[in-house]
């Protein structure tokens, strides 16, 4: 069996990660000329081209895409193992990239954040807030929370709880437009669309009938606080989590239609990458976000 030369691999992952020799150069301790002859190895070993190279710009090609993703996670599972080997019993150490929803993360997930710190004065953690879909192996995510009625994919990916979503509409919309009994009426409204939330409007009826319906109308956003104002205002009907109504649905600016017609589920998930091996302080915090985000 030949070995695989696992130092070009961790160059490769360096240089695709910085987008640069110089830069993956400074980043792993090694010269400039070392990083090139490094990906020059891998390249002739593979047959093929990693990146396409000019004097300006540095880019990864078709079938360098997807085997930087596979280096990426050669030198994070040889990184782990070493974690795993050095840590045994002591303090979790190091930094911790997780991402979550901005109004989930602000709201939810930033006091954890706060208190998990406070407890492993160690670890460092690099919150990234944001209602983009972000693509957790690409850009070294080691965590990341997502609220969607979750497709198949290679990651790994654990349900936390259900997130409660509802159907509403301004008491002023259903004045000037009438108030939908069923949804494939909706077709005939301005629907808010929050695009985190994605694909069409499944809802299922107290008989068990399903009914999917397209969104369309006047303002479509991947922030649902950007949805609030407009639905205030009535713009439209909008189907969002209830942290993100909050006080506009329990003090009336805002109220629930269809009560016989349940939106699809979604839930709260905490995703990882697909490699078994992770540091001690990556473990420690997702069972502790497991725990205290269950409810």
């Amino acid at each position: 069996m030949r070995i695989p030369d696992l130092e070009a691999w961790a160059i490769f992952a360096a240089v695709a990660e910085h987008r640069s020799f110089s830069g993956a150069a400074d980043a792993i301790g090694l010269s400039k000329a070392t990083v090139s002859k490094g990906v020059s190895r891998l390249e002739a070993h593979l047959g093929l081209s990693l990146f396409h190279r000019t004097s300006r710009r540095l880019a990864l090609t078709e079938a360098g895409r997807p085997l930087a993703d596979h280096a990426a996670r050669i030198v994070a599972e040889a990184q782990a193992a070493e974690e795993a080997a050095r840590q045994g019993a002591s303090a979790p150490a190091g930094r911790v990239r997780l991402a979550a929803p901005m109004a989930f993360g602000m709201r939810n997930v930033a006091p954890l954040v706060a208190e998990f710190l406070v407890a492993h004065p160690a670890v460092e953690i690099e919150l990234h807030l944001s209602d983009a879909r972000v693509d957790i192996v690409a850009e070294g995510y080691d965590v990341a929370l997502r609220i969607a009625d979750l497709p198949d994919s290679s990651l790994r990916a654990r349900r936390l709880c259900g997130v409660a979503t509802h159907l509403v509409a301004a008491p002023s919309y259903l004045a000037r437009h009438g108030t939908p009994t069923h949804p494939a009426q909706l077709g005939e409204h301005q629907l808010l669309s929050y695009t985190n939330i994605t694909g069409p409007w499944r809802f299922r009826g107290r008989d068990g009938s399903e009914l999917s319906v397209k969104a369309q109308g006047p303002l479509a956003a991947n922030s649902g606080d950007a949805l609030v104002p407009a639905l205030v205002a009535g713009l439209g009907i909008a189907r969002l989590p209830g942290f993100i109504l909050g006080e506009t649905l329990t003090n009336g600016q805002v109220v629930e239609i269809l009560p016989d017609w349940a939106p699809a589920p979604v839930g709260l998930h905490l995703l990882t990458p697909p490699s078994a091996l992770r540091p001690a302080r990556v473990e420690r915090l997702i069972d502790f976000l497991s725990e205290r985000l269950r409810d």
